[in-house]
């Protein structure tokens, strides 16, 4: 015969617990009901490093490298859908350079979606041009 833990025992407790008071509707009315949790995931950073990045967050800064990204991707929306092919021929030089410029800061690759990112754009924005004509 197996040994029961103990931690199993209080956690079916712990369970029977939560399952009876929410048939009471003892939870029905707690704030945020409904909505997602707003969970923050700092598992990436150093833990000496967390409680600086949540007062930046707080504060509104972003860290540059975010900033990139959200630079990049704004582009890569407009590109979709702009209407003159000149400007959209001269913003489509000016999303090349700064992934270019991202990948030697970083000294790695910035993978927007895979490696192909730059290829999928062109692609989208001749089938785009292909739909309009």
């Amino acid at each position: 015969m197996s040994e029961v833990s103990p931690w199993s025992v209080i956690q079916s407790i712990a369970e029977r617990r939560i399952e009876e008071s929410m048939a009471k509707g003892d939870f029905d009315d707690l704030p945020g009901r409904g909505r997602p949790l707003e969970l923050e995931d700092d598992s990436h950073v150093p833990p000496e490093l967390r409680m600086a990045y949540k007062v930046l967050r707080n504060a509104g800064c972003v860290p540059p490298e975010l900033a990139e990204r959200k630079e990049i991707s704004n582009l890569a929306d407009l590109l979709d859908h702009c209407e003159d092919e000149q400007e959209r021929v001269r913003q489509m030089q000016k999303l090349r350079f700064m992934i270019l410029q991202a990948r030697m800061k970083h000294q790695r690759p910035l993978n927007l979606d895979d490696d192909t990112y730059y290829d999928r754009l062109l692609e989208r924005l001749s089938r785009h041009d292909r739909k309009e004509k």
